[in-house]
C-alpha cells in the first residue's frame, strides 16, 4: 500500500489520490466554467479539500482565494463579490453562518467536517453533515473527468490581506512565468527548508488561510514526503507529533514559541525532538529572549524569513545569526533590493529608523484586485511597502521597530509598542499582552497595555510598571494596564489588536 502523504487525525491521503483529486477538481470547474483569471474561494479548515480545491483551480488558470472562517457574513460576501467568486468550497458547520451572504452566480460545494476537526473546536454533532439540498464536495468530486489540456500559467494563491484599515485587499498576483518560478522554487528552498525530497516529514500548524502557512502547506505537499495537520494549535500536542512522526520541518509563529516555552519542564523534556531539521518562524517581530531560549532548547535548527503577502520573503537569517545579531530579521536574499526611507520618501543612511521598502526582482509583481490606486499607495518606484519601520544596521541585517501604523506619537516623541511587547512578554506570570496607542487630551496618544495572566499568576499593576521601569525609559511604560481573562485572537494565535484598540479611539469620537 502506498504511504500517506497528508495526515490528518485517522485519516490520510496518499500523493496519488491527491493528484487524482485534483485533476478531477481541475476538470470539474473547468465545466463550469472556471477558466483563467477565475476565482474558486475556499471557507475551509485545515483538511484534504483545500489542497484538492486550491490546486485544482491553481490547475485551470484560476486563482484560490481562502478565507478566514472567522469571518462575519458580511465580511464574507464582501470577498465573494469583490473577487467575482465562481465557487465557494466550504465546511458544513460553517455554511449556515454565511449561507445567505453568497452571490446566486456562486457554485457552493461543502465538505463535511470531519471528527478531528469537530473535536478540535468543540463543534455540535449535528452540524457536521452536508445538507441534503447542498452540493456534497467529495460526491461531486468522484463524478468529474479529470483535467487533461496543458496545465495553465501558473497563479499563486490570491490572500485578501487582514483590512487593518478598510476592507481587505486581494494581493492578485502576476502568472509566474519560467523564470519566477524558478525563483520561487529556489526561494522556497532557502526560506522554507523545502525540496522535492520524500524525507522531509512536517506538520502545518497554522490555518491555511493566512498566506505563510498557505504557501508553505502546498508546497509541502508538493515536495515532501509527509505533512501533518494539526486541526488547531496546541502546543503539547506539537511536540508529540513531532516524536510520533519524526517530524523534520517545521512553519510557525512566536506566540507558537511562547506557549512552547510556557510548558512545564516535565512537559517540555518527555519528547524526542532530535528528528528537527529545520524549523522557520515568521509574521511577527520573536521577542530575543523567546528566540535564545527556543534555540537552546531546540537546538540550531531555528530559522527566520520577513517579507509580506505582497512582497514574498525578502529576508533570512539562521539560529546562529540571530544568536549574533540579537532582534534581527535578517539579511536581504541576493536578489533582493531593499530601502530605508523617512517620510518624504527620502533613503536613510544605515542605523536611522524609517519605512522599509522592498522587492524580489525577478518575482511575479502584484495589484489589489481591482484597486491599482492602493497598490499605487504601498509603492516606491519598483518597490513596496508593507507598512513596517526598522533600520539596516552596518552588517545588513534589518532589525524592525513596529508596523508603522503601530507606531505612537505621545509628545511629539515616537514609541514602538513591539519594543514594550517584546520586555513585558518576558514577565514571569505575563502569558501575552498587546500594547498600543490610545487617545490623550495632553499628549495626543499615550500608551495601554492589555495583559492576559497566566492561571493564578499573582502580578498587579504596581508589578508590571516595576518590571518595565527597571528595563526601559519611563515614557514607555503604559500609562494605562488593563488585564483580560483572554485577549482575541485569530486562528495563528496573533492578537487581534484592531479590537482593543478601537474602542478607545470611537469612545473619544476618532478614528484610527
Amino acid at each position: 500500500m502506498e504511504e500517506a502523504l497528508i495526515l490528518s487525525g485517522e485519516r490520510r491521503m496518499t500523493r496519488e489520490e491527491l493528484n487524482a483529486n485534483v485533476a478531477r477538481a481541475a476538470g470539474g470547474f473547468e465545466s463550469l466554467g472556471v477558466g483563467e483569471d477565475d476565482s474558486v474561494c475556499l471557507m475551509l479548515r485545515n483538511d484534504f479539500p483545500f489542497f484538492e480545491a486550491s490546486m485544482g483551480a491553481t490547475l485551470a488558470g484560476a486563482y484560490a482565494v481562502p478565507i478566514n472562517w472567522h469571518n462575519t457574513a458580511d465580511e464574507t460576501r464582501y470577498i465573494l463579490e469583490d473577487c467575482d467568486a465562481r465557487a465557494l468550497v466550504i465546511h458544513a458547520d460553517l455554511l449556515p453562518r454565511v449561507a445567505h451572504a453568497v452571490p446566486e452566480t456562486c457554485r457552493v460545494f461543502v465538505v463535511a467536517t470531519p471528527p478531528e476537526i469537530a473535536a478540535a473546536y468543540g463543534l455540535a454533532p449535528d452540524s457536521l453533515a452536508v445538507p441534503a439540498d447542498r452540493t456534497d464536495w467529495a460526491a461531486w468530486l468522484a463524478e468529474q473527468p479529470p483535467f487533461t489540456r496543458e496545465p495553465a500559467t501558473q497563479r499563486t494563491n490570491m490572500i485578501y490581506t487582514s483590512g487593518t484599515t478598510g476592507n481587505p485587499k486581494g494581493v492578485r498576483r502576476d502568472p509566474a512565468d519560467l523564470e519566477a518560478q524558478a525563483r520561487m522554487n529556489q526561494l522556497f528552498e532557502i526560506v522554507f527548508g523545502l525540496r522535492n525530497d520524500p524525507s522531509i516529514r512536517t506538520v502545518i500548524t497554522g490555518p491555511m488561510y493566512h498566506s505563510a502557512p498557505n504557501a508553505y502547506g502546498l508546497w509541502s505537499a508538493k515536495l515532501a514526503g509527509l505533512v501533518v495537520l494539526q486541526p488547531r494549535f496546541d502546543a503539547e500536542e506539537l511536540l508529540a507529533l513531532i516524536e510520533e512522526h519524526r517530524i523534520t520541518h517545521v512553519h510557525m509563529v512566536p506566540t507558537m514559541f511562547v506557549r512552547l516555552l510556557k510548558l512545564p519542564e516535565a512537559v517540555r523534556s518527555r519528547y524526542d525532538l532530535s528528528s528537527l531539521q529545520f524549523v522557520v518562524h515568521a509574521a511577527a517581530p520573536c521577542p530575543p529572549d523567546v528566540k535564545r531560549r527556543m534555540i537552546e532548547w531546540w537546538g540550531p535548527v531555528i530559522n527566520e524569513y520577513y517579507g509580506g503577502t505582497e512582497t514574498g520573503a525578502v529576508f533570512f537569517h539562521t539560529a546562529e545569526e540571530a544568536l549574533k545579531k540579537p532582534g534581527t530579521v535578517g539579511r536581504a536574499l541576493p536578489w533582493a533590493d531593499v530601502r530605508i526611507v523617512d517620510d518624504e520618501k527620502r533613503e536613510l543612511p544605515q542605523g536611522e529608523i524609517g519605512e522599509v521598502y522592498m522587492r524580489l526582482m525577478g518575482w511575479p509583481d502584484f495589484t489589489y484586485n481591482k484597486n491599482d490606486a492602493k497598490r499605487a499607495e504601498v509603492g516606491l518606484e519598483h518597490l513596496v511597502s508593507c507598512g513596517d519601520v526598522g533600520y539596516l544596521d552596518e552588517d545588513g541585517y534589518l532589525f524592525l521597530c513596529d508596523r508603522k501604523r503601530d507606531m505612537v506619537i505621545s509628545g511629539g516623541v515616537n514609541i514602538y509598542p513591539a519594543e514594550i511587547e517584546n520586555t513585558l512578554i518576558g514577565m514571569p506570570g505575563v502569558k501575552d499582552c498587546a500594547v498600543f496607542g490610545i487617545p490623550d487630551d495632553e499628549y495626543g496618544e499615550s500608551l495601554a497595555a492589555h495583559v492576559q495572566l497566566e492561571p493564578g499568576g499573582p502580578v498587579s499593576e504596581a508589578d508590571i510598571r516595576r518590571w518595565l521601569s527597571a528595563r526601559l525609559a519611563k515614557f514607555k511604560v503604559p500609562k494605562r494596564i488593563v488585564f483580560e481573562a483572554e485577549l482575541p485572537r485569530q486562528d495563528s494565535g496573533k492578537i487581534f489588536k484592531r479590537k482593543l484598540r478601537e474602542p478607545y479611539w470611537e469612545d473619544a469620537g476618532r478614528q484610527i
